[in-house]
C-alpha cells in the first residue's frame, strides 16, 4: 500500500508530460488541417479559375498559331484543337470573314455564334466582367440570364482575321473546388483522429522513461541508491538515463567516502593524545639541544665576571664563545620556528616556474668563501636553463641545507658535485660530497629533529640537527620526494621538482 501511494503522482500528475505532449502536437495537427480548410475554401476556386484562364489562353494561342498557318482543314491540328477543348471543357467557334462558321464544337456553337455577333456589333447586354483585355482578344467572365450560369470567355479576333470566341463554364470549377474542400475536410477530421491515438500512444512511451528517471531522482533523494535506469532507449534520454546511473554510482562512492573520512577523523581526534605527547617530546629535545649553549654562555659569562683571566685575549676568547654559541642558540630556535610551521601546516606554499640552475648557482656562489677556506674542489656543469614549478624560495632554502651539509661533511678528496638531470614531467637535483658514508642503521633516522650520526663532529660545525628535518618537511609540504644514497667514496641527497604545467 505504502509502495502505491509513492507511485501513484507519477500515474496522475496533474501537468503530467504525456498528456502536455499529446496536447501540443493534436494541438499542431489539428491547426495545421484547420488552416489548409481554409485556405481551401477561400483560395481553392481563386486558384481553379486562375488554372482555366491559363487553360483558354493556352487553347487560344493553339488555334492562333494553326489558323495563321494554314492549318484550319489539317486533321491533325483539328485533332489537337478538339483534345484541347475536350480536356479542359472548351467551347470554340471561328467565323471567316463572310459570317460562315468556319471551326466550331459540336456544342452549342449557335448560341456562340451569338454571343460573337454581340461583340462584333457591340449589342451584348449580359453581365461581363473584364480580367483582361489586349490587341486581339477580350478576356472576361459573363452570366447567361437565361441559364444563370457564369462563363469565363476569350473573344476577339485572330492574327488572321477571323472572329472567334471561347467560353467554358464556370459551375464546374465552383462544384470541383466544394466537392474538393468537403473531401478534405472529412479527411482531416478521420486523420485528426487517428493522428490523435498514434500521438497519445507515441506520447506514453516517450513520457515512460522520463518519469523513470522521475522515480529513480526521487528514491536518490531518499539515499536510496540502488535504483537505475533500464529502460533501452537510443536516444538523449537514454544517455541522461545513463548518466543518472553513472551520479547514483559516484554519490553512493562519495558518501562511502565521506563516512571514510568520518571515521579517519575519529581516529585523529584518538589521536589528539599522542601529538601531545609528540609536543613533550619536542620540548624536551629543545631543553637538551638549548642547555649546552646556555651551559657554556652562563660559565664565560661568569668567568668573565670574576676576572678569572685579566689578559685582554682571554677575555675576547671568552666573548667569542658567549657569541657564537649565542649566535648558534639564535639559527637553532629560527629553524624550530620554521619547522614548527612547516609541519603544522602553517606555512603557505607559493608555486611557481623559476629556473632552478640560476637558483642553485646563486647559492654555490654564497658558499664559495667556505669551499675555498676548506679546499673544496665544486663541480656544477649546468648552463642551459631548466624551469620547474614550485616554491623558489622554500626550495632555495633546500639547497642551501643540501650544500652546507655537504660542505661540513667533505672528507678525503674535497669534491662537492651538484647535478641537475632533467626528465620529462620532473627534475631530479642531487648534491654529492666525498667522505665517509651514513651508517644504514641511521639512513632513515637522519630526517628526524635533532639526530646526530656523529655528535662530536656535528657540535664542532655547530649543527642542531634541524637541518634535514626542515628539507623534510619543505619536500612533504610540497608533495614531491626527497632521499639519500651511499656510494663507497661519499653521500648523494637527492630531491624532486615537477617540470610540466599540470
Amino acid at each position: 500500500m505504502l509502495r502505491f501511494m509513492r507511485r501513484s503522482p507519477k500515474r496522475f500528475m496533474k501537468h503530467s508530460i504525456k498528456r502536455q505532449l499529446a496536447g501540443i502536437f493534436i494541438g499542431v495537427m489539428a491547426g495545421t488541417f484547420l488552416c489548409c480548410g481554409l485556405a481551401n475554401v477561400l483560395f481553392l476556386e481563386r486558384y481553379y479559375v486562375d488554372n482555366k484562364k491559363k487553360a483558354v489562353i493556352s487553347a487560344y494561342e493553339v488555334l492562333n498559331q494553326g489558323v495563321g498557318a494554314g492549318r484550319t482543314f489539317d486533321s491533325s491540328f483539328t485533332s489537337e484543337l478538339e483534345l484541347i477543348c475536350n480536356t479542359d471543357n472548351i467551347s470554340l467557334f471561328v467565323m471567316d470573314n463572310s459570317g460562315e462558321p468556319m471551326l466550331s464544337t459540336n456544342r452549342d456553337y449557335q448560341m456562340l455564334q451569338r454571343k460573337l455577333y454581340s461583340y462584333i456589333f457591340e449589342i451584348d447586354t449580359r453581365e461581363i466582367v473584364v480580367l483582361e483585355r489586349t490587341d486581339t482578344y477580350v478576356l472576361r467572365e459573363s452570366k447567361d440570364y437565361l441559364t444563370q450560369a457564369d462563363y469565363l470567355e476569350i473573344v476577339g479576333t485572330l492574327d488572321s482575321g477571323q472572329p472567334f470566341i471561347m467560353q467554358t463554364a464556370l459551375e464546374s470549377i465552383r462544384e470541383s473546388a466544394a466537392i474538393s474542400t468537403r473531401f478534405f475536410m472529412y479527411i482531416a477530421c478521420l486523420a485528426v483522429i487517428l493522428s490523435s491515438v498514434l500521438i497519445w500512444w507515441l506520447s506514453r512511451r516517450i513520457s515512460e522513461p522520463i518519469l523513470e528517471l522521475t522515480d529513480i531522482s526521487r528514491r536518490m533523494t531518499e539515499l536510496d541508491f540502488n535504483a537505475k535506469f533500464t529502460s533501452n532507449v537510443q536516444n538523449e534520454i537514454g544517455v541522461l538515463g545513463h548518466h543518472i546511473n553513472q551520479l547514483s554510482g559516484n554519490l553512493e562512492k562519495t558518501i562511502s567516502e565521506l563516512k571514510t573520512a568520518n571515521n579517519e577523523l575519529q581516529r585523529d581526534i584518538e589521536q589528539k593524545t599522542k601529538i601531545d605527547e609528540m609536543r613533550k617530546e619536542f620540548l624536551s629535545n629543545v631543553s637538551h639541544e638549548l642547555k649546552t649553549p646556555i651551559a657554556l654562555i652562563q660559565g664565560y659569562a661568569e668567568g668573565l665576571k670574576e676576572c678569572i683571566n685579566d689578559d685582554a685575549e682571554s677575555r675576547d676568547f671568552y666573548c667569542e664563545v658567549i657569541m657564537d654559541e649565542a649566535g648558534k642558540m639564535n639559527t637553532m630556535v629560527k629553524n624550530l620556528l620554521s619547522l614548527n610551521q612547516l609541519e603544522f601546516g602553517n606555512d603557505v606554499v607559493s608555486m611557481e616556474r623559476f629556473d632552478i640552475v640560476s637558483l642553485i648557482r646563486n647559492v654555490l656562489n654564497s658558499a664559495k668563501i667556505l669551499m675555498e677556506q676548506k679546499d673544496i674542489h665544486l663541480i656544477f656543469k649546468e648552463t642551459e636553463e631548466i624551469y620547474v614549478w614550485s616554491d623558489e624560495f622554500k626550495i632555495e632554502e633546500v639547497v642551501t641545507n643540501y650544500i652546507s651539509n655537504a660542505i661540513n661533511h667533505c672528507e678525503f678528496d674535497k669534491v662537492i658535485e651538484v647535478k641537475v638531470i632533467k626528465e620529462p614531467d620532473m627534475v631530479r637535483v642531487s648534491v654529492f660530497n666525498t667522505g665517509r658514508p651514513i651508517p644504514e642503521e641511521d639512513l632513515d633516522k637522519i630526517w628526524q629533529k635533532f639526530y646526530k650520526v656523529d655528535k662530536a663532529r656535528t657540535r664542532e660545525y655547530g649543527g642542531s640537527g634541524i637541518g634535514l628535518s626542515i628539507v623534510k618537511a619543505i619536500m612533504e609540504s610540497l608533495h614531491r620526494e626527497c632521499g639519500v644514497k651511499n656510494y663507497d667514496n661519499g653521500v648523494e641527497f637527492w630531491f624532486e621538482l615537477d617540470a610540466k604545467v599540470n
